[in-house]
């Protein structure tokens, strides 16, 4: 069932491997690896995406298609979990970024004022720049690691309750290969 709803929600292989910013991918997205919706593929997709999602850099999107692609993982899932930090996301992301690395690195708690500025800007991250790279690269791995276990573990966990219910559906067999008689 959800991997009807997943093909539902997601483009055809043919309209992403024809999007203009992928065109550059050439032959590679013809591997069908990274297309597949099987728990390998979907749980490093989970991985992949969540791990460049935390991440303070342009170009995310890309740099998950790359990943996907070189890891062979589900693209279109590596691509869409990115937008886990979008606009409205990124300020708290990276305030809690910051903090965890401010807090590995031992740095005492600053003061904060805001100013909507270039050179506000450049002057705090000159000052934050180490901090925040080194806890969005512990958010990145703990996230990404974290998405690919809890998928592996829920796409398990929903094939034994189907075997299970599979089970109990088929009729008891008896000695001789014929159902049992009596209850």
């Amino acid at each position: 069932m959800a991997k009807k709803l997943i093909k539902s929600l997601f483009p055809t292989y043919h309209k992403v491997r024809e999007h203009e910013s992928l065109r550059f991918f050439g032959a590679v997205l013809n591997d069908p690896n990274l297309w597949h919706l099987n728990r390998r593929s979907v749980a490093g997709a989970f991985g992949v995406g969540l791990f460049v999602a935390f991440l303070p850099i342009p170009a995310q999107m890309l740099t998950a298609a790359a990943l996907a692609i070189i890891v062979r993982v589900n693209l279109p899932i590596s691509v869409l979990l990115v937008w886990i930090s979008n606009p409205l996301t990124m300020a708290p992301i990276y305030y809690v970024a910051y903090t965890i690395g401010r807090f590995l690195m031992g740095e005492p708690r600053r003061g904060f004022s805001f100013e909507l500025n270039l050179s506000w800007f450049t002057g705090e991250l000159v000052v934050i720049w180490k901090p925040l790279l080194l806890g969005s690269l512990v958010m990145s791995v703990v996230a990404g690691l974290a998405g690919y276990i809890a998928i592996r573990l829920l796409w398990r966990l929903h094939i034994v309750r189907r075997l299970d219910l599979k089970r109990r559906r088929l009729p008891r067999l008896g000695r001789r290969g014929g159902p049992a008689k009596g209850p």
